[in-house]
C-alpha cells in the first residue's frame, strides 16, 4: 500500500497578516485587502506557504474586527468581496494558501441578532442565542456570577430591562449560546461561505471558549486570565467545547485539503491534546515558547512538553513565537541589539522544528514593540485595564521603504497607529539587499527548510549533551542539527557542516545569544 501523502499543513510555514497593519492601498492609513494583494510578490519571495488573515469582516471595530457584525461580508474599511476573491486567486497563483479567522465565541453588539435580542426582551427566542441571565441580590442588581472579563472588570453588562448578558471580552462582544441551534447553524453557514469561495482553512479564535458549563458556576478568583491553571475557571475549556469542534470538522471534511487551527490557551497537556483528536482540530497553537524566557534549559523543557501533546494525538506540532496579542520577540527577549540577536537565534530554533510554523508579520524584519503614548493607543484593553495592557505596540504598521514614516505603508503619514521615526534601517527595502539582515536570515532559513534534505529525515528530536546555557538536537537519524547558545560565552560547535548561523561565528565558535544549523 502506498503511504498516505502528508497533509499540506503538516510542515507548512504560515504568515499571519494583521490586515490593518500590513499595507494600505487607498491612503486612509489603515491596511486593506488590496494592500495585501499588492505585496504578494514579497510574501512569495520570503518563502511562506500560507497566510492567516485576521478578521476583515463587517464590524464596528470595537476590538479591531474581533467584534463581528456580519461574518460573511467584507467591511468597507478593508475593501469588498471582489477584492478578497482577487487576493485569493492571486495568492493561489503563487502557490500560497489562504486561511482566515473565524470568531465563534461572540459577536458584535451591533450584530442584528443582538439588536433583536435587546428588542425582544426576557425569555424570547432571540435572547436564547446569547447568554442573558437575571442578576443576583435585591432586584437582581448584582451580576449573575463572579466571572471577570479578559479585558478587565465584570464579564456581565446589564440591559435596561434588568437582565444581564455575558461577555468574556469587551461589553461590545456578547458571548453566544452554543446550546442554541441557530448559533451552530450560522457558524456552519459561515464556514461553507468562505470554503466555497476557495479559502484553505481557518484559525479559530478563542477555540477553548464557546461552551459554558450548566448553571454558570462561580470561578475561583485566583484563576489566571485565560484559564488552564490549578484553579477552577469555568469560562474556558469546558468539555462541551469539543462538540463544537466536531461540528466544525464535519464541515471541513467535506472540502479536500481544508484545515483548522485553534487558538487554545490551555496549559494542561492532556486537556490540550483532546482538541487534536481525529474528529476535531487539525492543529492547535501551543504557546509554551511564547511564554518561555531566553534560557536554553527552559526552552528545551518547553519544546519537549510542546512535542508531547501532538505526538500523543497523532497530529503535527504547531510552533509560534509571536502574534498580534503578545509582545514581539525582539522586545520580549530584552530589547535593543541583544533582543534582536536572541530573536534571530530563536527564529532558527523555531524553523528547525518538525511540524507547522506560524510567523507574525514583521518578525522577519526584527521589529521591536513600539512604545506609544496613551492618547495614541487604540486597543480596548488600554482603556479598560490601563496602557500597560495595550497590545498596540506589536500592531504598528509594517515599514516597507523610505526613510520617514509611513515608510511606504500608506500615502498618509497619519497611520492608524503612529510609526516611529527611527525605523528607516528596518524597512523591507533596506534589508532585502543586505545579506546580514534579519530579513535575509529568514529568507535563507525558509529556503533551506523547504529544499534541504536534512529537513526530511524524521520528526523525532535527539538531544545532545551541551554546555550550561546551551542545547543541541538532531532531527531524526542523519537530519538537521540545531544548537542554541544562551550563555555569556562562545562555545564549540557540534560536529557537522555549517548551513546557517543567526550571528557570525567567533573564531569558529558559536557566539552568545546565537543559534546554528549544521548537517
Amino acid at each position: 500500500m502506498r503511504p498516505r501523502r502528508p497533509s499540506w499543513w503538516s510542515d507548512a510555514v504560515f504568515y499571519e497578516v494583521y490586515v490593518r497593519s500590513f499595507a494600505d492601498s487607498d491612503g486612509d492609513g489603515i491596511g486593506d485587502l488590496e494592500g495585501i494583494r499588492s505585496r504578494l510578490d514579497y510574501l512569495e519571495q520570503l518563502g511562506v506557504d500560507a497566510l492567516w488573515l485576521t478578521p476583515f469582516y463587517r464590524s464596528p471595530m470595537a476590538d479591531h474586527g474581533y467584534d463581528v457584525s456580519h461574518p460573511r461580508d467584507v467591511d468597507p474599511m478593508f475593501g469588498t468581496l471582489g477584492d478578497f476573491d482577487v487576493l485569493l486567486t492571486e495568492a493561489h497563483r503563487r502557490g500560497i494558501r489562504v486561511t482566515v479567522d473565524v470568531v465563534p465565541n461572540h459577536t458584535s453588539n451591533q450584530h442584528e441578532w443582538f439588536k433583536s435580542a435587546l428588542a425582544a426582551g426576557r425569555g424570547s427566542p432571540e435572547r436564547e442565542r446569547y447568554l442573558f441571565r437575571d442578576g443576583r441580590g435585591p432586584r437582581g442588581a448584582e451580576p449573575p456570577n463572579n466571572w471577570v472579563s479578559v479585558f478587565g472588570g465584570p464579564a456581565w453588562t446589564r440591559v435596561p430591562d434588568g437582565q444581564w448578558y455575558l461577555h468574556l471580552f469587551a461589553p461590545q462582544q456578547p458571548d453566544l449560546n452554543w446550546a442554541n441551534a441557530d448559533v451552530r447553524y450560522d457558524l456552519e453557514r459561515t464556514l461553507r461561505f468562505w470554503l466555497d469561495r476557495g479559502v484553505d482553512g481557518f484559525r479559530i479564535d478563542v477555540a477553548h471558549g464557546m461552551s459554558k458549563p450548566p448553571g454558570l458556576p462561580d470561578m475561583d478568583p485566583r484563576a489566571p486570565e485565560f484559564g488552564g491553571g490549578e484553579y477552577y475557571d469555568p469560562r474556558f475549556d469546558d468539555d462541551g467545547v469539543h462538540e463544537v469542534h466536531q461540528m466544525i470538522r464535519k464541515v471541513l471534511d467535506e472540502y479536500p485539503d481544508a484545515m483548522a487551527v485553534g487558538e487554545i490557551w490551555v496549559h494542561d497537556e492532556e486537556r490540550l491534546a483532546r482538541y487534536l483528536r481525529p474528529d476535531e482540530l487539525h492543529l492547535a497553537f501551543n504557546f509554551r515558547l511564547v511564554l518561555t524566557h531566553f534560557d536554553a534549559d527552559a526552552m528545551r523543557t518547553s519544546i519537549e512538553r510542546s512535542l508531547a501533546v501532538p505526538r500523543a494525538a497523532g497530529a503535527p506540532a504547531t510552533w509560534t513565537l509571536s502574534n498580534h496579542d503578545v509582545w514581539r520577540a525582539a522586545s520580549r527577549y530584552g530589547g535593543g541589539a541583544a533582543g534582536v540577536r536572541r530573536a534571530r537565534a530563536m527564529a532558527l530554533v523555531e524553523l528547525a522544528m518538525p511540524g507547522t510554523i506560524y510567523l507574525y508579520q514583521g518578525e522577519e524584519l526584527g521589529l521591536p514593540n513600539v512604545s506609544l503614548p496613551p492618547e495614541a493607543m487604540a486597543d480596548p484593553r488600554a482603556r479598560t485595564q490601563g496602557p500597560e495592557y495595550s497590545r498596540d505596540g506589536e500592531r504598528v504598521p509594517i515599514p516597507w521603504e523610505g526613510t520617514l514614516p509611513p515608510y511606504g505603508f500608506s500615502r498618509t503619514p497619519h497611520t492608524w497607529l503612529p510609526m516611529p521615526p527611527d525605523w528607516a534601517g528596518l524597512t523591507v527595502a533596506r534589508q532585502l539587499p543586505d545579506p546580514e539582515s534579519t530579513l535575509s536570515l529568514y529568507r535563507r532559513a525558509l529556503q533551506l527548510r523547504k529544499t534541504h534534505p536534512a529537513f526530511r529525515v524524521g520528526d523525532d528530536l535527539e538531544w545532545y549533551g551541551a554546555p550550561a546555557g546551551c542545547f543541541a538536537f538532531r532531527r531524526g537519524r542523519g537530519g538537521l542539527i540545531c544548537a542554541l547558545n544562551t550563555s555569556a560565552s562562545s562555545i564549540a560547535l557540534p560536529p557537522g557542516e555549517v548551513l546557517l548561523t543567526s550571528s557570525p561565528l567567533v573564531e569558529g565558535r558559536l557566539a552568545p545569544d546565537s543559534a546554528v544549523w549544521l548537517v
